[in-house]
């Protein structure tokens, strides 16, 4: 499990990130993975505080992301080495280290992706960052992204962030496969589908909830449709019948999908957090499995990939 901060600042409160921080690693959770565009750098800056004062830096593994930027009053992609460079820089001084353990691309851009590289090259160079991925990238472009720097003798592009759950499988089309195949790590975004996988707006639109939220509701509308009904209800039932809650049902079949290394989660405090660390050693029942895939899409053609 990585614990996502997308939601610090904004929708979680400084004590509560804190109390999902030493929960996370009590259990024995290290990936923290952030970006300087959350919170517009203030996420960053949290993170920074509760490393100097709470949780030792070398006791996590710290994931961080550049390329979104201000221009103006808009947000925009910008790949640029100089851009990316000068984002990371400011994410060190804000996180309170010399160095991240993982430093990504946020998103395909439109600048040359040999120049993106090279910055990327240039940031474990200069001792910057260990490892370098890439974040929202499609199965061709990650494929692009870590071929190049193979074929150069470059620094390898280790790893995949990107969407995936019960109802957004499309990873499973070509960008699993490139990750199984390349050996890549792959961290899975939203696996609880941004919050539609936990049952709760089977009914209605709870109150706070991001689909309440006017700035939010466009992050969660697309998952409330008839087909993504059918499959939460699935979840429900699956739930029912094993004593878990939809959550960890959704939860635990993301985690153990083939290909994943480790999913993100971004609960919004511990109440939310607690449950999905409490499945550690539980794994779904095969036919569960099974009908899990049917309901969201049809069978998992990664399963075969993964067992090589």
């Amino acid at each position: 499990m990585g614990l996502g901060t997308m939601s610090w600042g904004a929708r979680t409160s400084a004590n509560d990130a804190l109390a999902m921080l030493k929960a996370f690693h009590w259990k024995g959770g290290t990936l923290i993975d952030t970006a300087s565009a959350y919170g517009f750098g203030e996420v960053e800056s949290m993170i920074g505080r509760f490393l100097s004062t709470s949780i030792r830096r070398d006791e996590v593994v710290l994931s961080t992301k550049s390329g979104f930027v201000l221009r103006g009053d808009q947000r925009v992609i910008d790949n640029s080495r100089t851009t990316l460079l000068a984002d990371l820089e400011g994410s060190l001084r804000r996180l309170r280290t010399d160095r991240v353990d993982l430093w990504q691309v946020h998103a395909w851009g439109d600048t040359p992706l040999d120049e993106t590289l090279a910055a990327a090259d240039e940031a474990v160079a200069r001792g910057m960052a260990r490892h370098v991925g890439v974040s929202n990238f499609v199965g061709w472009q990650a494929a692009q992204a870590h071929t190049w720097q193979r074929a150069l003798r470059r620094t390898p592009v280790v790893s995949v962030q990107a969407e995936y759950s019960l109802l957004a499988r499309r990873a499973e089309l070509e960008l699993l496969p490139c990750v199984i195949d390349l050996g890549m790590g792959f961290f899975p975004w939203s696996g609880l589908g941004r919050g539609v996988l936990t049952g709760k707006y089977t009914d209605s639109i709870p109150r706070d909830s991001r689909g309440d939220d006017p700035r939010m509701a466009w992050f969660v509308d697309q998952y409330l449709d008839e087909g993504s009904r059918r499959i939460v209800q699935a979840v429900v039932t699956a739930a029912d019948g094993l004593g878990l809650s939809p959550a960890q049902v959704a939860w635990i079949w993301v985690r153990d999908a083939p290909g994943v290394t480790a999913p993100l989660i971004g609960p919004r405090d511990l109440d939310q957090l607690a449950p999905l660390l409490a499945v550690d050693e539980i794994q779904l029942p095969e036919p569960i499995i099974s009908a899990l895939d049917d309901v969201s899409g049809g069978p998992n053609q990664s399963r075969a990939l993964d067992a090589r």
